[in-house]
C-alpha cells in the first residue's frame, strides 16, 4: 500500500537547546516533507510568559528573526521547548487553521491550543489531542546505527564486549561530579577486570570537565576511548551507539536514556540517591518494561528496542491528512 505524500513544507521551531532540536528534526523528517529548521527565540516580554502571551503575534520575535516568520506557512508546524510553543501557537493562528501545529514537551497551559501535544507519560498530561510515548523522540533506527557503525569503523576492532558509557550532567539533587565519576569508574572497572572487553566513554555538553578529568587515569590502560577528546574533534557518539553490546547512561538525562533504549543492546544506569517527580516516574517506566537496569546487577542479555517516533509520524500523517 502506498503512503500519501504530505503537500508542502514542515517547519521544526526549536530554540539553541540541542535535545529540543534532535526530538523536532527526527520527527518532521519521518513525516517525508521538506522540512525548514527555524531556530527563533521570543524577545521579552514574550519570552518570559511563553507560551501564554500571545498577544502580537510575530512582534514575539526580534526583527532578525521575524523575516523569516512568514507566507508562505507551512502545512505543518512542529515545536519543541517553551518559547517553540508560543510560535506554534502564534502560527496557528496566523495561518488562519491551515497549519497543523504540534508541540513536543508539555506546554504547561491547555493543549487545545495546538492540533496535537506530544508528552511524555511521566509528563502526567493527558487530552483528546494529547501522545503520550514513554520516553523523549530520536531518530535512532536500524538505518541510523548502520551509519553510525559506517562512520567510525574502526571501533569495530576493540574487544568484546564494548560497552558504551554516556555521561550527562547535574541534575535537581543528583550531583554528577567528581564523586559519582570515580563511583561509577570503579564499578565500570570491576566489570570490566571481570569480563574483558572495552569502554567507550562519551561526555555531552552538560558533562562537568571534573567528571572527565576524574575518569581518565583510572581508564588509561583499558581499550576503548574517553570522549570529548583533545586531539579529536569527531564526536563519536553515533559509533558508540552502533557498535556498542551494552550501554551505561548516568540517570539524569531522558533523551540519552530514550536513545540508549532505542538501539536494542542492554542498558544499565548508576543512581546513588533516590530520584524525584517526572525522573523517578521515568526511570519506573523503564524498569517496568524491562528496558532500563542496575549497573550492579548482572549484565542483561539484547532487549527489545525502545522505537517510539515512527509510530507517532504515522498517527500525525493519519490526523494531518483526515482532519
Amino acid at each position: 500500500m502506498t503512503t500519501a505524500a504530505l503537500p508542502g513544507e514542515c517547519w521544526a521551531i526549536t530554540d539553541h537547546a540541542a535535545g529540543n532540536q534532535r526530538q523536532a528534526l527526527a520527527l518532521a523528517e519521518r513525516l517525508g516533507m521538506p522540512v525548514r529548521h527555524l531556530v527563533l527565540a521570543p524577545r521579552a516580554p514574550w519570552s518570559w510568559l511563553a507560551p501564554r502571551l500571545a498577544l502580537g503575534g510575530p512582534l514575539a520575535l526580534p526583527a532578525a528573526q521575524r523575516a523569516v516568520f512568514v507566507p508562505p506557512w507551512p502545512t505543518v508546524a512542529i515545536g519543541c521547548g517553551r518559547g517553540a510553543a508560543l510560535l506554534t501557537r502564534v502560527l496557528r493562528r496566523c495561518a488562519q487553521g491551515h497549519c497543523y501545529t504540534v508541540q513536543i514537551l508539555d506546554p504547561r497551559i491547555d493543549p487545545r491550543h495546538w492540533n496535537t501535544v506530544i508528552a511524555p507519560r511521566h509528563d502526567g498530561l493527558s487530552g483528546p489531542n494529547v501522545l503520550q510515548p514513554l520516553g523523549s523522540l530520536n531518530p535512532i533506527d536500524d538505518a541510523w546505527l548502520q551509519d553510525g557503525r559506517d562512520a567510525f569503523p574502526t571501533l569495530a576492532a576493540l574487544p568484546r564486549p564494548r560497552v558504551g558509557v554516556l555521561l550527562g550532567g547535574p541534575r535537581g539533587n543528583l550531583r554528577i561530579d567528581r564523586a559519582y565519576a570515580q563511583q561509577l569508574c570503579s564499578r565500570l572497572l570491576a566489570h570490566q577486570h571481570s569480563e574483558g572487553g572495552s569502554l567507550l566513554v562519551l561526555g555531552s555538553r552538560r558533562t562537568p570537565v571534573e567528571v572527565l578529568e576524574a575518569m581518565r587515569a583510572p581508564l588509561r590502560d583499558v581499550p576503548g576511548l574517553i570522549w570529548p577528546d583533545p586531539g579529536n574533534d569527531d564526536n563519536p557518539y553515533p559509533g558508540v551507539l552502533g557498535w556498542a553490546d551494552r550501554l551505561v547512561v548516568t540517570p539524569d538525562s531522558v533523551n540519552m536514556l530514550s536513545e540508549a533504549c532505542a538501539v536494542g543492546c542492554a542498558v544499565q544506569t548508576f543512581v546513588p540517591v533516590p530520584l524525584a517527580g517526572k525522573l523517578s516516574r521515568f526511570h519506573q517506566s523503564l524498569r517496568e518494561a524491562g528496558l532500563l537496569h542496575d549497573l550492579d546487577n548482572a549484565a542483561t542479555s539484547d532487549q527489545a528496542p525502545l522505537r517510539e517516533t515512527q509510530a507517532i509520524a504515522q498517527t500525525l500523517r493519519r490526523h494531518i491528512l483526515v482532519p
